[in-house]
């Protein structure tokens, strides 16, 4: 048998391993060295603008977690958008001509943005007036949708630079690796700088002004580099264009809702005015849809909300009461509650604690709270009774951050910290905002202090959509309120606000039982956010 020989094919170059995968173009474009800094100084003018957009829209939509979530979720449907779009471009022209050109624009149309917005956020103010919900809520929209130009080119950087900066595949790892510690160190960088520096020193539209004028630099100087002549003209061209707008805009941050507008300021913690209305000078917060504090030099009595906190010791018994010597209140403000107990109490003294210093600083210059028996106490509310050991007959809480109180100051481990505050016999007072129909917060913190303070009252405000709780640590009673009332007399203001609550202001007590707040599980923004959405959709059915 003849052995049969088996051919086999002669090795091949095909069979060889292949060398990396070579990232080439058919064109050549110019090399840049400023693409590192440039997604530097991209993500932090992304998140510088996010957090600064935030600050803008506050004044006249506040800060509630329903404007975070949109503005939140909106700037990062438009850096996914630029992800993609951008990816592509890259792949079919990688020219760092093309970042930097995108980059200009994307930094032109942010520094102009606060301009621009000023028309659309105008009409929030109008459609607030009509209590047209569907033009308040649409300008919102409107305004977050001035974003999508600049943060989706900002979302171009990131893929095109990883695929300018990337050689061959071997080094794609270590390429994006590189990228996105630049985007992300510049974003932390930009979470920062706004809220510790640019706002406070500066304000919000210098922040916008800031962040873009230096991402347009940067670009200006990347297009000289890499001889884009035309492009780096048109990029000179928007920043000139930026400059004089913003030189030409007013200086105002916003028209004033109701009255003229006196004063204006951005503090670390709050966008501020003051309002003139008649004879009333008005304190407005953030958005200015709730007055914070108000003075009237021809009388000292409002019909708001600070007037009630001097009827709180009307509810104990007759037998338990004492003179009223020392007071306590969380949210200062501009003083209006302060002045009012004062004038009530001619003994008492107070400690007001208010967390914003320039908030106070407003106070001593527009609303007179110049009377040396208030003393000032800048800090948190809770933290101040951690580390006080005074104690007071009245203590007061007025600390919004509209539209919510803070969840620290509505649980029952907070009312537990305030009764050990109390003298034998004493009271606190809650001041808890509401809708006309709508007493889901009033009803979850009255059922909250009502497992902590033997009785709870509730008082609603007729200027105001606000309810007073009041709680206190001795027998007490609407009946004594009514008692104590008529004793007073008839020249009092306590008496006064006392005819008020009686009369118009559904006094009642309430009755244990119902969801209590803690420290654990106190979902304030969750009841607000609730309040506001079915307060559109009822506007919006009307």
């Amino acid at each position: 048998m003849n052995d049969s020989i088996v051919s086999r094919p002669a090795p091949s170059a095909t069979l060889a391993p292949s060398p990396p995968h070579i990232v080439t173009s058919t064109l050549t474009y110019p090399r840049s060295r400023l693409v590192g800094p440039l997604v530097f100084a991209c993500g932090m003018t992304s998140i510088g603008i996010e957090i600064s957009a935030a600050r803008l829209v506050a004044p006249y939509f506040g800060s509630s977690t329903f404007i975070w979530a949109n503005l939140i979720g909106l700037t990062l449907a438009y850096l996914s958008l630029g992800y993609y779009i951008g990816g592509r471009l890259a792949d079919r022209r990688p020219d760092p001509r093309v970042l930097y050109l995108c980059t200009a624009v994307a930094a032109a149309f942010a520094g102009l943005i606060p301009i621009i917005a000023r028309p659309i956020l105008k009409i929030s103010l109008d459609a607030f007036d009509r209590v047209a919900v569907g033009a308040f809520y649409g300008s919102l929209l409107g305004t977050i949708l001035l974003l999508a130009v600049p943060v989706t080119l900002l979302g171009f950087v990131t893929p095109f630079a990883i695929r300018l900066q990337l050689r061959d595949l071997d080094g794609a790892g270590r390429t994006s690796g590189r990228i996105y510690a630049l985007s992300t160190f510049g974003s932390i960088l930009g979470s920062f700088l706004p809220v510790l520096l640019f706002i406070p020193l500066f304000g919000t539209r210098a922040s916008f002004f800031i962040l873009s004028g230096t991402l347009l630099t940067l670009s200006l100087v990347g297009l000289v580099e890499t001889r884009g002549i035309g492009s780096a003209a048109l990029a000179a061209s928007l920043a000139i264009a930026m400059v004089a707008v913003n030189a030409a805009a007013a200086d105002d941050i916003k028209p004033p809702y109701r009255g003229e507008l006196i004063y204006e300021t951005e503090s670390e913690y709050n966008y501020i005015q003051v309002l003139r209305d008649g004879d009333e000078l008005l304190l407005a917060l953030n958005e200015g849809h709730a007055i914070h504090s108000v003075y009237n030099p021809n009388q000292i009595l409002t019909g708001g909300p600070w007037d009630y906190f001097t009827v709180a010791p009307l509810f104990t018994e007759r037998g338990q009461q004492h003179a009223q010597k020392s007071a306590l209140m969380i949210g200062l403000a501009g003083g209006t509650a302060a002045r009012q107990l004062i004038a009530a109490y001619p003994e008492i003294t107070v400690d007001g604690v208010e967390i914003d210093p320039e908030v106070v600083k407003i106070g001593r210059r527009y609303f007179d709270m110049t009377d040396p028996r208030i003393e000032v106490i800048i800090a948190d509310g809770r933290y101040f009774l951690r580390t006080t050991d005074r104690t007071y007959d009245i203590i007061g809480i007025d600390a919004y951050k509209q539209p919510y109180i803070p969840f620290q100051l509505t649980t029952r481990e907070f009312f537990g910290e305030v009764a050990a505050h109390l003298e034998p016999c004493g009271a606190v007072v809650v001041n808890v905002g509401r809708t006309e129909t709508d007493f889901r917060l009033v009803d979850v913190i009255a059922s909250t202090m009502r497992d902590v303070f033997p009785a709870v009252f509730a008082i609603d405000v007729g200027r105001y959509s606000n309810t007073m709780l009041v709680g206190t640590t001795c027998p007490a009673s609407v009946d004594a309120f009514r008692s104590n009332a008529g004793e007073l007399p008839d020249d009092s203001i306590v008496k006064t606000v006392a005819g008020w609550s009686l009369s118009s202001g559904n006094l009642r007590g309430i009755e244990p039982g119902g969801q209590v707040f803690t420290d654990d599980h106190a979902p304030v923004e969750w009841v607000v956010d609730q309040m506001i959405v079915d307060a559109a959709r009822d506007g919006k059915s009307d």
